[in-house]
């Protein structure tokens, strides 16, 4: 059956985030799937039960509905009128509230499947993608590019997180700089490396051209 949810979860990805311009479109969506099929093949994980969470991981974010409960709600009823049973919900669920950064306060994953779930997606937010995405965020929610003399916030409350007035730089520091050692799977650990430098050299080629001189 897991062939049929995963072709419907598909089908509700591409609609759900059809008219997204945050960075989280259904592109993003597709990547994440990816990503958690190659890492749960490397770490021995479920691969079609961490592929059907990726696909609906962003489905129940409360950034897109009312409130989390909703968010909830609203993913659950999906999946009953899917006919998913409940063991296997419940499971999804677990993995999908998991996921999510929130100030880097977010629930600690208790499984195999859902660590590498959020590896996939933490592994979007850095790299040559993960900055593509951060600018493109800023600039959806009307922040600024960079802001010299702003300071970043570290320990953050989920509230604040949400908060968009940070500038897409400022940004790096509070999340995209500690997603490296934020990861759950060898794997993971081992891609995060890669991406984390590209964050590096980015900042580094940024700052150089910041003042019109170099």
């Amino acid at each position: 059956m897991y062939t049929v949810w995963i072709k419907k979860a598909e089908d509700l990805a591409q609609e759900f985030f059809k008219d997204d311009a945050s960075g989280h479109d259904v592109f993003h969506t597709m990547r994440v799937r990816s990503q958690a099929v190659s890492i749960a093949k490397e770490e021995k994980a479920d691969v079609k039960l961490c592929e059907l969470a990726a696909l609906l991981h962003d489905v129940s974010d409360e950034k897109f509905h009312f409130t989390q409960s909703a968010g909830k709600e609203y993913l659950n009823e999906w999946m009953v009128t899917q006919n998913i049973p409940s063991d296997i919900r419940n499971k999804l669920q677990q993995i999908i509230e998991s996921v999510s950064f929130k100030g880097g306060n977010g629930k600690q994953t208790e499984t195999l499947e859902a660590g590498v779930v959020q590896d996939a997606d933490r592994l979007d937010a850095i790299g040559a993608v993960g900055i593509a995405r951060c600018f493109m965020y800023a600039g959806f929610h009307r922040s600024p590019m960079h802001h010299p003399e702003q300071q970043p916030r570290y320990n953050l409350t989920e509230q604040e997180y949400r908060d968009n007035s940070a500038s897409a730089v400022t940004h790096f520091y509070e999340k995209l700089l500690t997603v490296k050692d934020m990861m759950n799977t060898p794997t993971g650990r081992r891609r995060a490396e890669k991406r984390h430098k590209r964050l590096e050299n980015f900042l580094d080629e940024f700052y150089s051209e910041w003042s019109g001189t170099s």
